[in-house]
């Protein structure tokens, strides 16, 4: 990935969820006010482990075993369970919800939303937005909480799960936000109780051929996004709770295809300012060990701060940056789009199955609320705990397996071994040329081993020990095919280097293109 495209789900598999970071900033921007409920500042203050006697044994606490969901514990906070044994089965409910949310509260046009033959949608309202990096100039500081996890600590071993089970991450989310994933999570992905009828509990009546499991995960999550929203605007009349319920069930396809296991919003009272903040925790595929993603990181995010830290679970690497997120037109009271700068943390941590990472993102645009909200970020990330069945994930396919004859040449066949070795690696391929040396003169006389170079190749050419090395670097013209942008599976090893160079007495290094 480079740094233009950082957010791009082609170079950056971690976007989507930082797409579903930035549209929710800029939901709360555009739609919290002064008339938000909010709690007291201290609310977020995350228990530590001796408050709670289920703390330092999440996967002892009775939760659902297959699949994402959390539940809210008192005097600890939200608990969070993610695996990637059970995604769920992937059907959309979004339409069901929106529908549903706006049959509850009477109808009416949602802020921003122009009449779309009965039907509500996220593009209505311009979203998903996506966010960009702001000026380095724009960074937060590294909060002392932060640092504080480089120390070194004591990691714990994951929980031994059974055969079949997966990777499995538990953590803790701290009081103050308000989930806006269903605490089943999707559909199929855990056990919930279904309704007796289809769609007997979506408040529409209708089915639209969906399955139970489907049916009841719609009904669920419309019941829990009114309830959040009652909450958030709980001084205020039914048009703004429509609003935010219901653009937030837009969302919940496009949440769920980020691979996120929980995004969630917070609403305090600050110093007695207004501060808010969201929270998304994702899984994503990944291969990278963490150093490795940290420099990746490191070296592409440049206007952002990396460090690679030792949690209790392990090591993560964590991110500082500031973004500058779009608050769509039809999403602001005024009617006109506004760009806001947010400040975000963002954390990766390594699953022991060897190919999964967890990301968790916190975003806020009230810099003066930062210390208190990296404070609780750092708790959470505490708080993670691993479970795994011991299976390392199957490595991703990579387009590189292919036999190494595919991109050659066509030649003879007794030929290709000694051209091309078999186990020489797909960038190193290409056609051995010679540099010419710093002191080359092409307008010097012709020389008289020139002229006997035309009558046939020496025997340095040739690969023997008689005759004396011609002057030049070896190095590899690349083969018509070689795209210089594509990654290539592992950095190759010296002694890979070693057996792609000519069988010469020459000193100098051999350098292929890519």
């Amino acid at each position: 990935m480079t740094q233009d495209v950082q957010f791009s789900a082609e170079a950056n598999p971690f976007a989507a969820a930082e797409q579903v970071c930035a549209t929710l900033g800029s939901l709360t921007d555009a739609l919290f006010d002064e008339h938000t409920s909010r709690h007291p500042a201290a609310s977020l203050s995350a228990p530590r482990a001796a408050e709670h006697p289920a703390a330092e044994a999440l996967f002892g606490l009775p939760l659902a075993p297959n699949g994402p969901v959390h539940t809210a514990l008192d005097r600890l906070g939200t608990v969070l369970t993610a695996g990637t044994a059970r995604p769920g089965t992937g059907a959309r409910v979004a339409d069901r919800v929106t529908t549903a949310l706006q049959h509850r509260y009477g109808g009416g046009a949602v802020r921003g939303a122009i009449a779309d033959r009965g039907t509500t949608s996220a593009a209505l309202f311009q979203l998903p937005v996506t966010g960009e990096f702001a000026d380095a100039k724009l960074r937060p500081p590294f909060a002392p909480a932060l640092a504080a996890l480089a120390a070194g600590q004591q990691t714990r071993q994951p929980v031994e799960l059974a055969t079949g089970a997966g990777a499995e991450v538990r953590l803790v989310i701290p009081p103050g936000f308000h989930p806006l994933t269903s605490p089943g999570g999707p559909a199929g992905a855990s056990a919930r109780t279904v309704p007796a009828l289809p769609g007997a509990g979506d408040g529409t009546g209708r089915t639209d051929g969906a399955d139970r499991a489907t049916v009841a995960a719609a009904a669920e999550l419309t019941g829990h996004l009114a309830e959040v929203a009652e909450e958030l605007f709980s001084a205020t009349g039914p048009e703004p709770r429509r609003d935010f319920a219901v653009i937030s069930a837009t969302l919940s396809d496009l949440i769920r295809d980020a691979g996120v296991r929980y995004a969630g919003v917070c609403a305090l009272e600050l110093d007695g300012r207004a501060s808010d903040a969201t929270l998304v925790i994702s899984l994503a595929r990944h291969p990278l060990p963490i150093t490795a993603l940290a420099t990746e990181l490191a070296t592409v995010r440049r206007h952002a701060e990396v460090w690679t830290v030792l949690l209790p679970a392990g090591p993560a690497a964590v991110l500082v940056e500031g973004r500058t997120v779009p608050v769509p037109g039809p999403l602001a009271a005024d009617g006109q789009r506004r760009w806001v700068v947010t400040s975000a943390v963002q954390a990766f941590v390594p699953l022991p199955d060897g190919g999964t990472v967890l990301c968790a993102q916190l975003s806020t645009a009230r810099p003066e609320g930062w210390g208190l909200y990296t404070e609780a970020f750092a708790e959470l990330l505490k708080s993670i705990q691993f479970g795994w069945d011991g299976e390392p994930v199957a490595a991703p396919v990579a387009p590189a397996v292919a036999p190494v004859t595919v991109d050659e040449p066509v030649v003879a066949a007794e030929e290709v071994p000694e051209q091309v070795p078999e186990e020489q690696p797909v960038h190193l391929r290409g056609t051995p040329v010679r540099v010419p040396p710093a002191d080359f003169n092409p307008f010097a006389p012709v020389a008289a081993e020139a002229a006997g170079a035309a009558e046939g190749p020496t025997e340095a050419e040739a690969g023997t020990a008689g005759g004396e090395r011609p002057k030049g670097t070896p190095v590899m013209i690349p083969p018509p095919d070689f795209n210089p942008f594509a990654m290539a599976d592992l950095p190759s090893s010296p002694a890979d280097e070693s057996e792609a160079e000519p069988e010469t007495d020459a000193e100098p290094e051999h350098r292929p293109f890519g």
